[in-house]
């Protein structure tokens, strides 16, 4: 079985791992060794392009148009804290690691922004990835599953924060520009939702993703925060099965003892609404393989 969804160093500010940038040995090691504890023997790594130097020019300074002061300041300390890793070093550890035998896969987490994501494309095509994934953690400079932000719902509102999140869902879903969709409903993250769940936004991503070829992760994520839920819920997962959007598995982990976690109730979620097979990927190529 598989982990798509890992990262290598924690988002800071952070006592744990090692310090940003830096691949000592064995660390990669740990996230396999923990993983094969749970029944998990290939790993995809994930790192967040906007943590990496490099995609600065071609992300901008989204956070310079948000006309709520309060969350552009926002934004862009966390980005100061966060902008501390190198693209270059990091496709190079995992290169390493595959060298070594190791059974692990070079990935990215790109974060949708309509204006900018022609010109990420273009930055990372020279690089050897396995697969994408793709991910919104930004409406605007309102990061929405970061906890110091959470004020803006009382401003905004959770109809309004659901609309504008999946808008932004159902336009990486068509672009085509990933392989894999992450979190896709990660907008729940910390509790918010509607008294309904959003159908006619589900029926929009699924939509998408099913006529641009693009996966959706299975995620057990949400079961470590107080969304206290995989990702996707079970009627949008049900949904993408319905519409024949195949599936990988994730743990979304940033350090080694969170690889493979929530394994057996990702794949429980993923039985439940029909799947048998999940996507495995190798040069951005994927093919079906068994789910058991």
């Amino acid at each position: 079985m598989s982990d798509y969804h890992l990262h290598l160093h924690p988002h800071q500010p952070s006592d744990q791992g090692p310090p940003p940038g830096e691949y000592p040995p064995g660390h990669i090691e740990a996230y396999v060794e923990a993983a094969a504890r749970r029944g998990v023997h290939e790993l995809g790594f994930t790192e967040h392009l906007f943590r990496c130097f490099e995609s600065g020019p071609a992300l901008g300074d989204w956070w310079e148009r948000e006309p709520n002061p309060r969350l552009a300041a926002n934004t862009r300390e966390f980005i100061a804290a966060e902008r501390n890793l190198s693209l270059d070093a990091y496709v190079t550890a995992i290169e390493g690691a595959k060298a070594q035998g190791l059974p692990v896969l070079l990935g990215l987490e790109v974060d949708y922004f309509p204006e900018t994501i022609a010109a990420v494309m273009e930055l990372l095509d020279p690089y050897p990835w396995d697969f994408l994934i793709g991910s919104v953690h930004w409406i605007g400079g309102w990061a929405i599953d970061n906890p110091s932000t959470g004020f803006e719902w009382e401003e905004r509102g959770i109809e309004r924060g659901y609309d504008e999140y999946f808008a932004l869902e159902t336009q990486l879903a068509a672009s085509g520009a990933v392989d894999v969709l992450a979190h896709v409903d990660v907008i729940k993250k910390y509790g918010h939702r509607l008294s309904e769940e959003p159908l006619h936004h589900y029926r929009a991503v699924v939509a998408a993703a099913a006529a641009s070829g693009t996966a959706v992760e299975v995620s057990s994520q949400g079961l470590r925060k107080p969304a206290a839920e995989v990702y996707p819920s079970p009627m949008f997962l049900g949904m993408f099965r319905e519409a024949s959007v195949p599936i990988t598995l994730a743990s979304d982990g940033h350090q080694p003892d969170e690889a493979g976690w929530g394994h057996d109730a990702v794949v429980s979620a993923a039985r439940a609404a029909g799947y048998v097979e999940r996507l495995q990927f190798r040069k951005r190529t994927a093919n079906p393989v068994p789910l058991t």
